[in-house]
């Protein structure tokens, strides 16, 4: 196959041979006239002229080659005690047939069917056949609020929209359908019909005409094959928060989705058809839609769904029993669920309850993976643990290292380097690279790789402002960083977390990092707060591992020597407090401008995304206590 650095360099020098090759691991209905159409760039397309099913590639394919008995998808729910594998046979079938309840409710080619879902087969079932008949399906995280879920409705203007009674969480049920129901009295737009999915522990009601029940909805329904696709037609559209408070409509070009993932699956995770891969995300974010989904089933994998958390579902070892159970090869997971996990059981002896031989590795992203995180995770699973970097907008890694190429030394802090396809740039504010170890804007080359958003959902002005404009002839990424001697990229933070100190560009990440290095916190977040003196001078919060005694005055105080030995007094770490958790997106991420706003006594508007809004008050009170957040 050849070393890394020959195959970046290929990838780099020769990128439409690269992909080319890559593409004929796939099944087309007609080849490309063109790798790479850069006639009207910006808006650059890859296999212009091709068609192909998104669908028969995850599934018919490995069918008509003999595979019908291997499983497709492992359903495991700690949350409601079911288990259920489904083999690609199996849900070829189902898929086919919900595409014939699509057909029979209006969809069609090009239009959009937005998808409302817990993580049940359900909603991978509605996925796959909005793919199978060329519909553009949009999955919105289940229990979204409606005001949120509204706004989507009406950029999308779905045409039918999939649902399901309610979700399960730990202790209590979320009704979906009210949630939905009030969406569409704020929308604009109309959906001809919805089809909801009744789960047995709460059944919905349904408003006659408009819903319909997933099972009646099969009725006298005949299933449909998989149609033919432009190779530039949208697969999905996923929406990511704006700063503007609308949401940016991702575009997923069919073609370049497939060929990307399908490649990433051997060349990054090393894993081989008939392989056991386990994304632990949910399928409302950008890792479920690659990673549980469709990248796993591209290559012939059997993909776990899973419907339950980290911790308390029921413990902290719940990973670890998963793993061992369905003999997972190859996990993928955000360092947040293993900080929660580390929390609850700070020295791993629940792994020690489970035979973890068949792990091969262990991948982390979706945030910036501290190196205390990393070294707990290897040490405790005994396995690579390889933190990797991307992002919604790419669809698939941008920086990691590439097992299945050649697997390179680890940097605790680094997600290694650019992945082939990709070349990372560390800009100045005038686009110029920066010297090797200095901080800066990362900035990706022009023209991105296959599978990258092309555009977003009807709206080609705004994708040139938020990704185009700063930096000509770059994509801004929004992270803050450095390339260091050895060509390794360390992320710091966003380009918005860097926090200028008397005239010093300081990275909040940075400092992070050495507070997380402290025997006694689980996890924390630093901002930049508004100083008289300084202009802005870093803030710390810290959250303590369970059954920790120790004084918090002596925590802090020594977090704040670990600052200055070493950062330097430079970074005029001096304030820090102890929370009992921080606020987060569902998806694990820290708000940390939401916690800035809120030491700074600026309004703010309570994102869609948070986890838990009564953690706010909690931040708030204890802000208060060390002379923040005043009223």
């Amino acid at each position: 196959m050849g070393s890394y650095t020959e195959i970046y360099q290929l990838a780099l020098d020769k990128p439409e041979e690269f992909w080319a090759a890559a593409a004929d691991d796939l099944v087309w209905q007609k080849r490309w006239d063109k790798v790479l159409d850069e006639t009207n760039s910006p808006f650059n397309n890859w296999f212009s002229g091709g068609r192909i099913n998104t669908c028969y590639n995850a599934l018919d394919r490995h069918v008509d080659e003999g595979n019908s008995s291997r499983l497709a998808l492992i359903y495991d729910s700690p949350v409601t005690n079911v288990k259920q594998k489904i083999t690609y046979l199996e849900l070829r079938n189902r898929v086919a047939s919900f595409s014939g309840v699509l057909r029979k409710y209006g969809v069609e080619y090009g239009d959009r069917v937005l998808i409302y879902m817990p993580m049940i087969p359900e909603t991978v079932i509605a996925m796959l056949a909005c793919a199978r008949i060329g519909a553009i399906h949009s999955v919105v995280f289940g229990g979204f609020a409606s005001n949120e879920l509204a706004k989507r409705i009406d950029d999308a203007k779905p045409k039918v929209i999939v649902s399901a009674s309610c979700g399960v969480e730990p202790g209590r049920i979320v009704e979906y359908k009210p949630l939905l129901d009030n969406a569409l009295k704020l929308s604009n737009s109309e959906p001809n019909h919805c089809i909801i999915f009744q789960r047995e522990m709460h059944e919905a009601e349904l408003i006659e005409k408009r819903d319909i029940d997933w099972h009646d909805a099969h009725d006298r329904v005949t299933s449909v094959d998989c149609v033919e696709v432009e190779a530039t037609d949208p697969v999905y559209i996923l929406y990511t928060s704006g700063t503007t408070g609308i949401p940016k409509g991702v575009v997923r070009p069919t073609a370049g989705h497939l060929v990307s993932l399908k490649w990433s699956m051997k060349s990054i995770y090393d894993v081989d058809p008939g392989d056991v891969y386990w994304a632990a995300s949910d399928v409302g974010w950008v890792v479920g839609h690659s990673y549980i989904v469709y990248a796993p089933l591209f290559h012939g994998c059997t993909s776990i769904l899973y419907e339950g958390k980290p911790v308390g579902t029921p413990d902290a070892g719940a990973f670890w029993r998963v793993i061992s159970e369905h003999q997972v090869n190859c996990m993928f997971t955000a360092p947040t669920a293993i900080r929660a996990i580390k929390k609850e059981d700070p020295y791993g002896k629940l792994v020690k309850k489970y035979n973890l031989k068949c792990l091969r590795s262990q991948f982390l992203a979706g945030e910036r993976c501290d190196p205390d995180t990393l070294e707990w995770t290897k040490n405790i699973l005994n396995v690579p643990v390889i933190d990797h970097w991307w992002q919604t907008e790419t669809g698939w890694p941008i920086a990691s290292n590439c097992l299945g190429i050649e697997q390179r030394d680890i940097k605790p802090g680094s997600p290694t380097c650019a992945v082939p396809g990709w070349k990372i740039d560390v800009l100045d504010e005038f686009s110029k690279p920066v010297p090797t170890g200095e901080i800066g804007a990362i900035s990706l080359k022009l023209p991105l790789p296959p599978g990258s958003l092309p555009t977003l959902w009807q709206n080609d002005e705004r994708f040139v402002e938020s990704y185009l404009t700063t930096y000509p002839g770059y994509y801004e990424t929004g992270d803050a960083g450095i390339i260091d001697e050895d060509g390794y990229l360390h992320i710091l933070s966003r380009t918005d977390d860097i926090i200028n100190v008397a005239g010093h560009r300081l990275s909040t990440g940075g400092m992070e990092q050495v507070l997380a290095e402290h025997k006694d916190v689980a996890e924390c977040a630093v901002l930049g707060v508004n100083d008289q003196l300084k202009g802005q001078i870093p803030l710390g919060l810290i959250v303590l591992k369970d059954g920790i005694n120790t004084e918090h005055s002596e925590i802090i105080e020594d977090v704040i020597k670990m600052v200055r030995t070493e950062i330097g007094p430079v970074a005029a770490f001096k304030v820090a407090t102890v929370v009992k958790r921080l606020p987060k997106t569902r998806s694990g991420k820290i708000l940390r401008g939401i916690i800035q706003k809120i030491a700074d006594s600026v309004d703010y508007d309570m994102p869609a995304t948070i986890d838990d809004p009564e953690i706010l008050n909690e931040i708030k009170e204890s802000l208060q206590k060390i002379g923040y957040a005043k009223q």
